[in-house]
């Protein structure tokens, strides 16, 4: 049977951006018809054992955390059930999932950040939780029961775990048993857990969601690698004062008007915010990876008064894309 929308089922693009993309969870049935992975379970942990890919190991009902690269006698080790294996960024170095990621093109795609593939024997999870970023859950090989609950936020109580941030009481509203080609879509701050039946094999595709805090912490760097917000704080109207050491409000006024002139600049902030998004997910790796992130954005002619006046500046890897302006 082919999908009406192809990877969501009979869902259009316009219905789930209108309807469930960042505001409820949606699962779909056969998302990708006669689905077979392109990576088996052994390949999945020989890239572990390298020391250029990230990944780590889950095991044990407290969910013990190791990070790789692995020894391969390491799995020989492990138990017959409950643990998993994560490894992050597979589309970077195996073309196959990488393609992947072209059925995502309703999506911008300077927001996907990677594909992570978990392989997890039976009773492998890594405990309920929820994340902050979209997140597409196909399922690759096997079977794999989730558990959705509620939305979620700073204050829903947590486990103590010092690597995983594992819900404390999660109560599930909804649950599937998801077979090889059915997806399933979680937004941002919704719980979930994912328990494997039988060994499985599930490919997440994540979109990059950065904190207000991260952004903040790099267009600070940005301003100042610039050297052109200059301006020294001034003081607002002031009265002979009877306490010398209050600080009124109005110095507050003054700070944040200081501030957001930062915010003021279109071409700044544009310039910025494309330089961030496309940065690689491994800069140090570049090479060996051929990660190539690009992104166009619309910015106001420099030393120009006319907002209006627009030039697209195309931008590759963090940088103007020199090659097409």
């Amino acid at each position: 049977m082919q999908n009406t929308y192809g990877i969501l089922g009979d869902v259009s693009p316009n219905e789930f951006l209108t309807h469930y993309w960042q505001r409820k969870p949606l699962l779909v049935r056969n998302a990708w018809p006669n689905f077979i992975s392109p990576v088996t379970a052994d390949e999945l942990a020989g890239l572990s054992l390298e020391d250029e890919v990230e990944s780590r190991l889950i095991s044990g009902p407290d969910w013990q955390v190791e990070s790789g690269p692995f020894d391969e006698k390491r799995f020989s080790e492990l138990a017959p059930s409950d643990w998993t294996l994560l490894v992050q960024a597979v589309d970077l170095w195996l073309p196959d999932v990488a393609q992947i990621m072209d059925q995502f093109n309703f999506l911008p795609r300077w927001r996907m950040d990677d594909i992570m593939i978990s392989y997890a024997v039976d009773g492998g999870g890594v405990g309920a939780h929820y994340d902050e970023y979209d997140v597409f859950l196909l399922q690759g090989a096997g079977q794999r029961r989730w558990e959705v609950g509620e939305s979620c936020d700073e204050h829903t109580p947590l486990r103590s775990h010092s690597q995983l941030k594992i819900i404390k009481d999660f109560n599930a509203s909804q649950e599937w048993l998801l077979n090889p080609g059915d997806m399933l879509y979680v937004p941002p701050r919704w719980s979930h857990h994912g328990i494997a039946v039988g060994d499985c094999m599930t490919y997440s595709v994540g979109f990059r969601s950065p904190s207000a805090s991260d952004m903040l912490d790099d267009l600070a760097t940005e301003v100042l690698s610039r050297g052109t917000m200059r301006q020294a704080l001034r003081d607002p109207p002031l009265l002979p004062c009877n306490d010398s050491l209050h600080i009124p409000n109005s110095y507050v006024e003054q700070v944040r008007a200081l501030l957001l002139t930062v915010l003021d600049d279109e071409r700044l902030l544009g310039e910025w915010f494309a330089q961030y998004m496309t940065q690689p997910k491994y800069p140090h790796l570049v090479d060996l990876t051929s990660e190539r992130r690009c992104a166009n954005i619309d910015l106001p002619v420099a030393n120009t008064a006319n907002l209006n006046n627009r030039e697209r500046v195309h931008f590759y890897n963090g940088d103007v894309d020199a090659s097409r302006t």
